[in-house]
């Protein structure tokens, strides 16, 4: 039963609730460092209804307690730690834009985008990394969930080999094989493209 003091309102993924020392994290929020300073604040974690439960008198902790109960039937959220699979939407030369479309083997049923920076596409020769080199709108790739950065937009890394673009089409249309961990090979047109490619199967 919601407790007596009970308020509800409607919050999205990464809105920030209060300030951890005045409140609890309870389902569906997380705490966590605000921008650049120390200060830990409580977030959202998904789409829903807050709700802010008011702690029993004889609690030693008598900080409110904060929910967010997701206001549809609840899909996949992703998580710092998740590996999602995403649809890039968006290179541009600092990052790529993507639509998080699965968290580990379940699909989300809410929109998430996922920003994958300069930095975080591969762990060696990183002031290299071109990034028009490494993805193309409608590739899918393969990332794991670093943090939930600005504009509520999920921090992505393919710094791994097994993580990166696992299926691209060529220009031609045509659904291309890797040949490496930096090229993709059109089979119609033999035409060879540059990716950042995950490893298969390790």
């Amino acid at each position: 039963m919601p407790e007596e003091g009970e308020k509800e309102e409607m919050v999205t993924p990464g809105e920030v609730l209060g300030k951890a020392a005045d409140l609890k994290a309870g389902k569906g929020a997380y705490v966590a460092p605000y921008r650049s300073s120390e200060i830990p604040y409580v977030f959202s974690s998904l789409t829903g209804l807050r709700h802010t439960l008011t702690p029993p008198s004889d609690s030693p902790d008598q900080r409110p307690t904060v929910e967010v109960i997701g206001h549809k039937a609840r899909g996949a959220v992703p998580e710092a730690g998740s590996v999602v699979i995403a649809r890039v939407t968006k290179v541009m030369a600092k990052t790529a834009s993507a639509d998080i479309m699965c968290v580990g083997t379940k699909s989300v049923r809410e929109k998430f985008t996922g920003v994958i920076r300069q930095q975080d596409v591969r762990a060696t020769e990183i002031d290299k990394v071109d990034m028009h080199l490494s993805f193309r709108p409608g590739d899918i790739v393969r990332a794991v969930v670093l943090s939930l950065g600005d504009a509520r937009a999920y921090y992505l890394s393919t710094a791994k080999n097994e993580l990166g673009v696992v299926s691209a089409n060529s220009t031609a249309g045509e659904t291309m094989v890797p040949i490496s961990w930096m090229e993709m090979q059109c089979p119609l047109t033999r035409q060879i493209e540059q990716r950042k490619v995950a490893k298969v199967g390790s």
